[in-house]
């Protein structure tokens, strides 16, 4: 399997030297075309666009940066309710033929109930889930009717739909999705095609890609997965070490909007990684939690510590148990997407055929 390597793109440039989240703040185009062609230059495969209530809106965010870029493709989070899922399939349709292809959509239900209200969604998650799933069974029947069809669920009724333009990939851009709850697994099982997780033990990573396979395969699919992790890589391993301890220092006591100002996890998969968190500082030899732990493990907070070697080493371990897809990225975003491009993603991607190599020879 071709391994696929993910980077996250931000607005603007950080207002420190630790950033945890990249999609806030002021818009800078100048900064964003900046970053995603750095991005491509590192030789990452995709970049996301993240989403928060307050954040610059990321359709037209991956629009700007793929007129600036060749070859990178964008995963634009969204979190369905807010526009017709009719709308919302022509508009990724439209996006997917004017970038050439190069649109993954990461389809999300909200961070909190508090972060969802500020676009006005007072519904509880459970519901979410359900009005995602039948969002995604209309944005599909969109994509894959030439004439018109109808629709009637408990969220959405549509009479005559249909949609003059359908993706350019087929039968339609990847579908990402997260979570942990009964309802986020459901959803995707039945209609997305990559689950992302954050990076946790090898041992409970391998336990949650058999039991979603199976969920998935009761459905006929055959998902695959995502890892997202944060390398922390140094020349040498000590050094390795007081980086990471350097970026803790930065974390500790220290809100940086009102989502980080939370006092604990908010969701399924954050609860999973603070477990884990408090289990105990560092899993596997390098992945390493202390930061996950001081922000309430709110986002993708566990890292690997290491230099470029073991790092890399570190991800091919989850590739060896099916994991196609890592989602990386660092502190420094734009100078870390540099360093990634230069020791780390080409060690992962000659690694990675090397394993796939061993595999066909038997």
């Amino acid at each position: 399997m071709l391994v696929r390597i993910v980077g996250m793109i931000g607005v603007t440039p950080p207002s420190s030297n630790a950033s945890l989240h990249v999609i806030e703040g002021k818009l800078s185009p100048a900064y964003l075309t900046e970053i995603a062609r750095a991005h491509e230059a590192a030789g990452f495969d995709m970049a996301l666009v993240g989403y928060s209530s307050s954040s610059a809106e990321g359709f037209l965010v991956a629009l700007h940066a793929a007129m600036q870029t060749e070859r990178l493709g964008y995963l634009v989070a969204h979190r369905p309710g807010f526009v017709a899922p009719t709308l919302m399939a022509r508009k990724i349709a439209t996006l997917d033929h004017l970038t050439g292809g190069r649109l993954a959509v990461h389809i999300i239900t909200g961070k909190t109930d508090d972060e969802q209200r500020g676009d006005g969604d007072f519904s509880p998650k459970d519901e979410r889930y359900r009005r995602a799933a039948e969002y995604l069974e209309v944005m599909k029947l969109a994509w894959s009717n030439e004439r018109s069809f109808d629709f009637s669920g408990e969220f959405y009724r549509v009479e005559g739909a249909r949609s003059d333009v359908r993706p350019l990939q087929k039968p339609h851009p990847l579908l990402f999705f997260g979570g942990a709850s009964d309802g986020a697994l459901d959803m995707g099982a039945r209609l997305c095609d990559v689950y992302a997780i954050y990076a946790e033990p090898l041992a409970s990573t391998r336990e949650r890609i058999a039991q979603f396979r199976a969920q998935a395969a009761s459905f006929g699919r055959a998902p695959g997965f995502n890892v997202s992790v944060r390398p922390i890589i140094a020349p040498s391993e000590g050094a390795a070490w007081d980086k990471a301890n350097r970026i803790l220092a930065t974390m500790k006591g220290k809100g940086w909007s009102r989502q980080e100002g939370a006092a604990g996890p908010v969701d399924n998969a954050g609860k999973r990684l603070m477990r884990f968190a408090v289990e105990s500082d560092v899993h596997d030899e390098r992945l390493w939690m202390p930061i996950a732990r001081a922000t309430g493990a709110l986002g993708n907070t566990s890292c690997l510590v290491g230099t470029a070697e073991q790092v890399a080493e570190s991800i091919l371990k989850y590739y060896r148990l099916g994991v196609d897809s890592f989602l990386i990225r660092g502190f420094d975003p734009l100078n870390d997407a540099i360093e990634f491009g230069r020791e780390l993603i080409p060690r992962i991607k000659a690694g990675a055929i090397e394993i796939d190599s061993l595999k066909a020879a038997g």
